[in-house]
């Protein structure tokens, strides 16, 4: 960001906080104005991008214990959450999957599988890019993907001699694994950061414990339905690349995998440790009720499998065990203090009792029903093209609570919408990392970006409404 639009930005959070403890323009009492000011400006400044998100969410634990709103052990609290935790032993597992290269493995063979024509090449992508996603970060994933998706339209370009349109193959195989990586992501609680933050919610607000699986039952028919559209949206209406089979392709491909050799040492443990932590995940229900000894959780089960990446030995001379210290350098730590800082913030404003005002006031000119659901996933999707899909979800998770206890309607009907809407941002490169990934390659016009974008917003606005509204019911039932 520029000097001058830095300094713009650090002025606008510090004016409007300005403006709402002064003008008080709600009526509100001392203490909600305070919170709602703190707000304001936290939320300014994530939009803006005036400080890092991570800094911006540390401003809780200075702004609230020195205006006496809250003493700091309860400011503090939020940032030692159980779901926080989970999110943490999950990024451990994907840099240990990114480490020993296992991620490349898994891609190849599942294009191996699927052919080298155009069509099949981008549905091997989406399929690879959405299965990665649903365990590793949609960030994590696309920059596994990206050099893999690049080398192959490189190959194609240097070698096909197939006729069709390899330009559309390069666009299609570029989008195809930024928005796979946010589809992908919605299938489980670890995929993307909003599924975190919304079950932390509810588990903290409405006392109801998503499990890793049932989570998994509920949206995963959701994530495959926003998949299977994105490969028909690209492939057959926007971006028909006409490429029949290629044997440059498939050799490339065989090549890369023969190159890789067999499974490494350390490739068969982290293997294990992955499966072993994802069928716990899995089974964690039928273990907690076969026996009265121990009651496993998913964050419990996420650190021990991130514990033992640090105990097991890799059998390679440059590691001593699967993961060391230093591999954490490059993991997210920010997103774990975002959590935090925007937990704090939803717990002082549902304190406040703003939240409920909020609800209550939105829910006077909603009619409910399916036009709410639609209304809550279109304003969803369109505000993640600017907002951190984290802190919409940690700042509207108790705004559409409100809104469903004064219409009396099913909370999930509209905060799973609400979710899963904030996690299908497409149109423009800074509305979610993967975009801004693929964008950066050169490979790609704005105008792809925005059209394709466009088009699957309103798909996944249409498909989530579809699913909150008829689907979901019968699903929660059955969990």
């Amino acid at each position: 960001m520029k000097k001058g639009k830095h300094l713009a930005a650090l002025l606008a959070g510090i004016f409007v906080f300005i403006i709402v403890i002064w003008w008080n323009p709600f009526g509100l009492n001392n203490t909600a104005a305070q919170v709602l000011a703190i707000a304001a400006l936290m939320i300014t400044w994530w939009v803006t991008e005036a400080l890092p998100m991570p800094v911006v969410a540390l401003l809780p634990l200075i702004l609230f214990p020195l205006s006496g709103i809250a003493k700091m052990e309860e400011v503090a609290a939020p940032y030692a959450n159980s779901v926080i935790f989970l999110f943490l032993g999950g990024f451990m597992i994907g840099l240990a999957i990114e480490k020993w290269n296992l991620h490349k493995r898994i891609a190849l063979s599942i294009v191996k599988l699927t052919g080298t024509s155009g069509n099949r090449i981008v549905l091997g992508f989406i399929l690879a890019t959405g299965f990665m996603s649903m365990w590793l970060s949609n960030t994590a994933t696309t920059m596994m993907m990206y050099p893999i998706a690049m080398s192959v339209i490189q190959v194609m370009e240097t070698n096909s001699k197939t006729k069709g349109n390899l330009n559309n193959l390069a666009v299609c195989l570029l989008l195809a694994i930024a928005y796979a990586s946010n589809f992908g992501g919605i299938a489980t609680i670890i995929g993307t950061p909003p599924n975190v933050a919304y079950v932390a919610f509810l588990e903290k607000h409405n006392g109801y414990t998503f499990q890793f699986v049932d989570w998994m039952k509920l949206c995963m028919p959701i994530s495959l339905i926003l998949l299977f559209s994105l490969y028909i949206v690209m492939t057959k209406l926007l971006y028909p690349t006409k490429i029949k089979h290629d044997d440059a392709a498939k050799e490339m491909i065989a090549f890369e995998l023969k190159q890789m050799g067999r499974l490494s040492v350390a490739e068969k443990r982290v293997m294990v440790v992955f499966a072993t932590t994802a069928l716990l995940w899995i089974t964690k229900d039928l273990v907690n009720a076969g026996q009265s000894y121990f009651k496993l959780d998913d964050t419990m089960i996420a650190v021990f499998g991130a514990v033992l990446l640090f105990m097991l030995p890799s059998g390679n001379t440059t590691s001593k065990a699967l993961l060391e210290w230093h591999d954490t350098k490059n993991m997210s730590w920010g997103i774990l203090l975002l959590f935090g800082g925007g937990i704090t913030l939803a717990n002082q404003l549902e304190k406040a009792g703003l939240i409920q005002s909020l609800g209550h006031w939105m829910a006077g000119f909603a009619t409910g029903g399916l036009m709410l659901v639609f209304i809550v996933a279109v304003i969803s999707i369109f505000i993640s093209e600017v907002m951190s899909n984290i802190a919409q979800v940690i700042v509207f998770a108790p705004v559409v609570a409100g809104m469903a206890e004064a219409l009396k309607i099913d909370p999930l009907q509209i905060g799973v919408a609400m979710t899963l809407g904030a996690s299908c941002a497409s149109m423009l490169p800074m509305g979610t990392p993967p975009n801004a990934i693929v964008f950066a390659s050169g490979r790609l016009k704005l105008k792809h970006m925005t059209t394709t974008g466009l088009v699957m917003n309103i798909i996944s606005a249409v498909l989530i409404t579809l699913f909150c509204w008829y689907l979901l019911p019968v699903l929660v039932k059955a969990i």
